[in-house]
């Protein structure tokens, strides 16, 4: 499902407008980005919860030349899916 799709299905489900849904969407997806930049966690229970993890130094290998590279930390968003999500898809 991408995001036109989501849009449509969330506006037939509570009636309200597209437009109306797409910014909502657009919203949480930035209260959500926004916190997870200045480090906090955002969690939706029975959903699951968003964070950020750091990923460590590491050596990498171009895979052009062959050559060796050095790949630098970051940190990364993760995922973890709540209990509600996980026995609904399984």
């Amino acid at each position: 499902m991408n995001k036109a799709e989501l849009v449509e299905e969330v506006a037939s489900q509570t009636g309200l407008t597209k437009r109306a849904c797409r910014q909502t969407i657009d919203s949480i997806t930035s209260v959500i980005a926004d916190s997870l930049a200045s480090g906090e966690k955002v969690t939706l229970v029975g959903f699951g919860s968003f964070k950020v993890r750091q990923r460590k130094a590491r050596q990498g290998r171009n895979p052009q030349t062959g050559g060796k590279i050095q790949i630098p930390a970051k940190k990364v968003p993760k995922f973890e899916p709540g209990k509600n999500l996980k026995e609904a898809v399984a």
